[in-house]
């Protein structure tokens, strides 16, 4: 079994909540109400940031050139499919980039791009890359999973931005991460692997549901 088997067959209890989560499920029937959406849309812009960010750390950490070659493809692939089309969604929506630079990220926003930042900086890019990947990873599945409630889905916004993540561009670049894990964690400590997919998995959930209950600063 791949290493990226492995880790999603133990974290797979968290997988099953995210899929459950009320914003996921309204999202896809297309019931979501909008003011809910929008916010966790323009509050996205500081993940996509610290995505880039992220990875930027881990090309300056890679202990070979091939290693730092893929990172920057990923890089590549992510400016490329996910934050370019989020600029265009976002003029879809009748908001630019500086409207989305100008939101303040939740408490949970902060947390997980800190918790990704901090793994990166102060672990291996084994470990920050098996962090980084319930991320991009769920996503995918959860598009795939509901992807036969897009055709009645009422809500075109909601069908656009699913698509996005059954599109060939996002599942290559998915495929490259998992690719990436499965090379460098051959020889790794499978537990510290899974100690960090494990915890990006729960921030997944945490971040779902912090933007459904709208849970900001408390001051």
């Amino acid at each position: 079994m791949k290493i990226t088997d492995r880790l999603r067959r133990d974290a797979d209890y968290i997988w099953r909540r995210i899929f459950e989560h009320p914003f996921v499920v309204e999202l896809y029937s297309g019931i979501l109400p909008m003011d809910k959406f929008i916010p966790y849309i323009l509050e996205d812009y500081n993940y996509l940031i610290g995505a880039i960010r992220n990875f930027s750390i881990m090309v300056s950490r890679a202990e070979s050139v091939d290693v730092m070659k893929e990172l920057v493809e990923i890089v590549r692939l992510e400016a490329e499919s996910e934050v370019k089309g989020y600029g265009e969604f976002l003029v879809s929506l009748g908001y630019s980039l500086e409207d989305a630079a100008q939101i303040e990220p939740g408490p949970m926003n902060v947390a997980y791009e800190n918790f990704l930042l901090i793994t990166s900086s102060f672990k291996t890019v084994a470990e920050a890359l098996a962090a980084v990947l319930p991320c991009f990873w769920s996503y995918h599945e959860i598009a795939v999973f509901y992807q036969e409630r897009l055709p009645s889905n009422p809500n075109q916004v909601y069908v656009d931005w699913a698509s996005v993540y059954v599109s060939d561009e996002y599942v290559t670049l998915l495929n490259k991460l998992k690719g990436l894990v499965d090379s460098l964690g051959q020889n790794f400590d499978y537990q510290k692997l899974k100690e960090v997919f494990i915890q990006g998995s729960r921030y997944e959930y945490m971040y779902w549901d912090a933007v459904y209950n709208r849970d900001g600063w408390p001051v």
